[in-house]
């Protein structure tokens, strides 16, 4: 597997083959996305302690514990996760702590757990496996259960949303969040059968969806982009990955590790903008010049240049890994930059910057 400049053997080990069967023991259901290359960019080493913001399965928790003598800090938003791994950090007693909330909060919620700089910060974005097979979670569209998609399980649910939003604004936010070209097809098709009674089951939401759409893609099911945008935006999951990504630069010791893996192209894209802004910081006079007085030093390095993806080995063992793309960086010694230039990034919604775009839109 490709790997970027992480230059990990001298810091880090692989997990041996007893340890691999503890990994496989401590989270039977899930395979966790990129896992060589996520411990090669965080390079576990012994004393160090991380953060797994996305502790879901605890797959790259078991790994980090695994492979140093490390400690880990578990967030996770899902109660239901919390609950599950109760059983590591029983097996790891004082190396896993595990604290419910959203990783955006990190910074608030380790303030009183951790005992030391953080060396390294973990993010696996999206909908974790626990969470789609349990059709009573509501995410699925392959399994029938309620329309609910909430992590947490409190707030809005989806089907508060698709019972609320009206057909502008649903069409705009299942066009923006889920990239669906036929957006305005099926938010018409949403509106006309809540007329008849209201959508409260994933199974039914998905067959109205697969019959406002009227071509297939091989190998994707219709309902795929209108149940991510209506789970991205119960959940506000991209404006969580912004205020996690700062929360991170801020948490992060001089020297630590950042992994971000995402799974679609809206998530990648907002680490790959920020990474690189961070990593560039502002322009100066010359590239060989300090930056110019008041301007943001880089507070990251990037250690891959290039997205990581998964080979096909790990595809075929895993069909979920496929659209997975990890980014890392290293913090540097810079101060991190200002909050407040990071709050128009974190509060703009993409419902709201593209609405007025949709309305002039051409009804598909």
């Amino acid at each position: 597997m490709t790997r970027g400049r992480s230059g990990p053997a001298d810091r880090s080990r692989q997990p041996a083959a007893d340890e691999t069967a503890h990994l496989a023991a401590a989270a039977p259901d899930h395979l966790p996305v990129l896992l060589d290359a996520v411990l090669a960019a965080l390079a576990p080493r012994d004393g160090a302690l991380y953060v797994d913001g996305t502790f879901g399965g605890g797959g790259y928790s078991a790994a980090l514990l695994a492979a140093a003598r490390c400690r880990v800090l578990g967030i996770d938003r899902d109660p239901d996760a919390v609950r599950r791994g109760a059983a590591l950090a029983a097996a790891h007693p004082g190396r896993l702590r595990l604290i419910e909330g959203r990783f955006g909060d990190m910074e608030r919620l380790i303030g009183a757990a951790a005992e030391g700089p953080i060396a390294g910060v973990a993010l696996d974005l999206g909908v974790s496996s626990q969470q789609l097979d349990r059709a009573e979670r509501g995410f699925s569209f392959r399994r029938d259960g309620p329309l609910d998609m909430r992590m947490e399980g409190a707030g809005e649910s989806a089907a508060d949303l698709v019972a609320r939003l009206p057909e502008d604004e649903l069409a705009a936010l299942i066009r923006a969040l889920g990239e669906e070209r036929f957006a305005r097809r099926v938010a018409r098709a949403i509106v006309a059968a809540r007329l008849r009674a209201p959508l409260r089951r994933t199974g039914e939401l998905a067959d109205i969806v697969r019959g406002a759409i009227p071509t297939r893609e091989p190998g994707l099911d219709p309902a795929t982009r209108t149940f991510q945008a209506l789970r991205l935006a119960v959940n506000d999951e991209l404006g969580e990955l912004d205020r996690g990504l700062v929360a991170a630069e801020r948490v992060l010791m001089p020297g630590g590790r950042l992994a971000v893996v995402a799974f679609h192209s809206l998530e990648d894209a907002r680490v790959k903008s920020f990474l690189r802004q961070r990593s560039a910081g502002a322009a100066s006079a010359s590239r060989h010049a300090p930056p110019l007085p008041g301007m943001a030093a880089p507070s990251f390095r990037l250690l891959t240049r290039r997205p990581i993806r998964p080979d096909a080995d790990e595809i075929t063992r895993n069909a979920r890994a496929r659209s997975a793309r990890l980014r890392a960086a290293e913090r540097t010694a810079a101060a991190p930059w200002q909050a407040a230039a990071d709050a128009p990034a974190a509060a703009r919604s993409i419902l709201g910057e593209r609405a007025s775009e949709r309305a002039g839109g051409r009804a598909r």
